[in-house]
């Protein structure tokens, strides 16, 4: 069998994508806050008081991912706990004065870092390639159990 071509393979575009975004963000953006750790954060700006399970839905990630995220971020002096006056078995979460600085530090710098990332693009590419994988990210949370996962049609 003769080999495939790659570039027609979305995972390993997807892969490649990562790879650069993940070297421009250690380079322009932070080496010691990851992407999701930021995420995180900047959910918790916009709507300060979530609870885990909200806001890893938020940002997409799942229930261990976030646990480990919020867990750094709490070290960090980033973000605080408090108990859910409602409920004592969930915490709240909020960005602390530290974390709101940071925040507002590193969306300046993510700003810089996504025109240098998107700048192949023309401005109306760049509005239809987030288009674009924003829809299949968003399709692809239904993927999580792939034999129950229903082919889109072509």
């Amino acid at each position: 069998m003769a080999a495939v071509d790659l570039s027609t393979h979305p995972g390993h575009l997807a892969r490649r994508l990562q790879q650069a975004h993940y070297l421009l963000w250690n380079t322009m953006v932070s080496e010691e806050i990851t992407s999701p750790q930021f995420a995180v954060l900047n959910a918790l700006v916009a709507e300060p008081g979530l609870d885990q399970r909200t806001v890893g839905e938020r940002v997409g990630l799942d229930r261990s991912t976030i646990a480990e995220v919020i867990s750094r971020l709490g070290r960090r002096g980033l973000l605080d706990k408090v108990r859910d006056p409602r409920d004592g078995r969930r915490s709240l979460l909020n960005p602390t004065e530290e974390g709101t600085r940071t925040h507002r530090r590193l969306t300046v710098r993510t700003a810089r870092m996504n025109q240098i990332f998107l700048a192949p693009l023309s401005a109306e590419e760049r509005t239809v390639f987030l288009d674009l994988i924003r829809r299949v990210s968003d399709a692809a949370e239904s993927l999580r159990d792939p034999a129950d996962a229903v082919p889109a049609p072509w």
